[in-house]
């Protein structure tokens, strides 16, 4: 049986189930206790389990991290929250040179079953600093596990399955999701790292998307389908681990590859996975692999600038029609 929530109560969900199931899951962060968390998300969880099971944290995000690996390095499973992705650098030194590594460096001796939840991406005027798509910054780094959610089913499930993962977890939601409502199975489920899923079959174009630009791209396949293009929409799901295998099919199929990301195109993962993608069908492609990513500059304040720079379902259009 399913219903329809948002995305922010799908991942809600998943938390409350979790630590139900399991008394070693806890959750820290900033304002995440009586609040319910920046976006809303923690609502209800400090009431239902406690302060001790749902820890409001000070304004650091060094600290929070610090707590985190060292309750997950004696036993415990911790969710820590970050309030905006773009935080994440103050905290960088724990998660890239202990958080990442302690597991490699112990031998697997030590087990790390760490999520930390952060937001990314644009849309909303928070500016530069409020704004950052990270995810390249983190699939950069070993020994991480990186998952872009972009529905409300897949928010629940992967998220319970990075719960039960005795390796550190990022988890990026994009703040523009929140609100988005999708169906969820009230059934128990999880949904495994490195599968992506077909969100639209096509035989023209093969467009990969993460996170939120999956709907730009499902935005963009319909009103290519009135010109008698059809697109075909790979949503990786996970970028590390990342599923090559789904996306090497659908290439070999269409003949033609777009990524669409809202990480910055320089040094982006758009970028990898058209490497990867040039390795692997190289000889499948009938035209250049093309990338729709954010604008290399700082995310404006401006709402019209910020549009500008941001991915959009026009950019995908212009994309696809370049190539074909």
């Amino acid at each position: 049986m399913s219903r329809d929530i948002t995305y922010g109560q799908a991942i809600c969900e998943a938390l409350a189930e979790e630590m139900e199931r399991d008394k070693n899951v806890f959750l820290l962060g900033e304002d995440i206790g009586p609040y319910g968390g920046n976006f809303g998300v923690t609502k209800g969880l400090w009431q239902r389990f406690g302060e001790w099971r749902v820890k409001d944290t000070p304004v650091s995000e060094s600290a929070i991290i610090g707590c985190a690996l060292g309750a997950a390095m004696t036993g415990l499973r911790p969710v820590a929250e970050l309030m905006f992705g773009d935080f994440i650098f103050v905290a960088m030194d724990q998660i890239a040179n202990q958080v990442a590594k302690m597991r490699y460096m112990s031998g697997g001796q030590v087990k790390i079953p760490l999520v930390i939840r952060t937001t990314i991406g644009g849309g909303r005027s928070s500016a530069a600093q409020h704004s950052q798509s990270i995810q390249a910054y983190l699939m950069h780094t070993p020994g991480l596990k990186v998952v872009m959610p972009a529905t409300p089913e897949d928010a629940k499930g992967l998220l319970k399955n990075s719960i039960r993962d005795d390796n550190p977890v990022i988890f990026l939601e994009h703040k523009m999701q929140y609100n988005r409502k999708g169906t969820v199975p009230k059934e128990e489920y999880t949904i495994p790292f490195g599968k992506a899923v077909l969100r639209k079959e096509g035989t023209d174009v093969t467009v990969v998307a993460t996170s939120v630009c999956v709907f730009l791209a499902l935005e963009a396949a319909e009103i290519l389908s009135k010109e008698g293009i059809q697109l075909e929409i790979v949503d990786p799901r996970t970028i590390q681990p990342f599923d090559l295998e789904t996306v090497v099919n659908s290439v070999m199929k269409t003949k033609h590859l777009v990524i669409a990301d809202e990480g910055n195109e320089t040094g982006g993962i758009t970028a990898e996975i058209g490497m990867r993608i040039q390795l692997e069908a190289f000889d499948f492609l009938d035209a250049p692999i093309m990338r729709v990513a954010a604008r290399d500059v700082p995310i404006p304040f401006s709402l019209p600038l910020e549009r500008y720079v941001l991915p959009n379902a026009q950019r995908i259009i212009e994309a696809v029609k370049k190539i074909l």
